[in-house]
C-alpha cells in the first residue's frame, strides 16, 4: 500500500520483497528499527515479511491464515525467503515460507494461506469489541515507558500504541492478577491497517508476563494469525488473553477489530518466559 506521494509509508519499505535468484526465492532487506529491545526484531514485523512473500508468490492477494515457527532469532540483515507452492485453485492457494539469513541458516518457517478478502459484514459474530475510553483518553504506551523518545524501541517509533488505563497498571509498578492487554493500535506515520498489516498489529503488545509482574523478553516459539476480514480505515482495537502461565511457558490469544467495530483478525501464540518478576 505505497503512498501516492514520493515518500513511501515505512512499513511497506521494511516489508519489501524483491526476486531472488532460483524458482520462487525472493530476498528482503529486514529493518533494524522495528526491534523491541536490544536488536530483536518484532515477530509479528518477521511474520508480516514472510507473508509478503507467500502473497508476491500467489495468484491470491492477501494473507488469510498464517502459522509461523520462529527457529532462530533473526537478526537484521538481508535474508532469503523460499516460497513452495502448496495445493491452489481458484478461492485460495497454500504455500510453505522459509526465511533463512546470510548463512542460508533457516530461522523462521511459515504455513500461510492466501486468498481474497472483503470487507462485508458477518453473517454471525459472538465477539463484540470491548467497551474502551477514545485513543486520546487512553496511556500512550511508548511515551509512558520511555519519556526520553531517544531511548524508546524503534518499533513504538512505527507503531502507536494506547492502552486502555484498566490494563495498563503494570506500567506504573502496579501489576494485575489478571494478565489482560486492551490498547488502541495505528502506524505512526498514518498507513491505513490492512490484512499485512494486521499480522504484525497481532504481535505488537508487551508480553502478558509483563501484565503479572514478569519482566523480560518472552520470545515467540509459535505464532498462528487468522485474517477475517478488510479493516476498515482508522484505529483498531486489539485485546490479548492468557490462558495459562505455567513452566516457563505463556500463551497469548489476540483478537483485533476495526473501526467499526468488526473483527477482522485473531491470534493465537506460545512464547517461552523469564520466571525471574520484577
Amino acid at each position: 500500500m505505497p503512498q501516492t506521494d514520493s515518500q513511501p509509508y515505512d512499513f511497506d519499505t521494511a516489508t519489501a520483497v524483491r526476486r531472488g535468484e532460483g524458482d520462487d526465492v525472493y530476498l528482503a532487506d529486514l529493518d533494524p528499527t522495528w526491534q523491541v529491545g536490544g536488536g530483536i526484531l518484532n515477530g509479528g514485523y518477521l511474520l508480516s515479511v514472510a507473508a509478503q512473500a507467500a502473497v508476491q508468490g500467489s495468484h491470491h492477494p492477501h494473507p488469510v491464515a498464517v502459522s509461523a515457527s520462529y527457529l532462530r532469532t533473526t537478526a537484521a540483515d538481508t535474508v532469503s525467503l523460499r516460497v513452495t507452492p502448496g495445493a491452489g485453485g481458484r478461492t485460495l492457494a497454500h504455500s510453505l515460507v522459509t526465511l533463512s539469513d546470510a548463512t542460508g541458516r533457516p530461522s523462521l518457517t511459515v504455513q500461510a494461506t492466501t486468498a481474497t478478502l472483503t470487507d462485508e459484514a458477518p453473517e454471525y459474530a459472538d465477539a463484540p469489541m470491548p467497551v474502551m475510553p477514545p485513543p486520546e483518553e487512553c496511556v500512550d504506551m511508548a511515551a509512558r515507558l520511555n519519556p526520553d523518545p531517544s531511548k524508546r524501541p524503534g518499533l513504538s517509533r512505527h507503531v502507536d500504541s494506547r492502552l486502555d488505563p484498566a490494563t495498563a497498571g503494570w506500567t506504573v509498578g502496579e501489576p494485575s492478577d489478571e494478565p489482560v492487554l486492551r490498547a488502541w493500535i495505528r502506524f505512526v506515520d498514518g498507513r491505513p491497517a490492512d490484512p499485512l498489516a494486521l499480522l504484525t498489529f497481532a504481535d505488537v503488545l508487551p508480553p502478558l508476563g509483563f501484565v503479572i509482574g514478569h519482566r523480560g523478553w518472552a520470545p515467540t516459539v509459535q505464532l498462528q494469525v487468522l485474517v477475517r476480514g478488510l479493516p476498515a480505515p482508522g484505529w483498531v482495537l486489539a485485546e490479548t488473553r492468557a490462558r495459562q502461565i505455567a513452566g516457563g511457558w505463556l500463551d497469548e490469544d489476540c483478537t483485533i477489530w476495526d473501526s467499526t467495530g468488526r473483527l477482522v483478525a485473531e491470534g493465537r501464540q506460545l512464547a517461552r518466559m523469564s520466571r525471574a518478576a520484577g
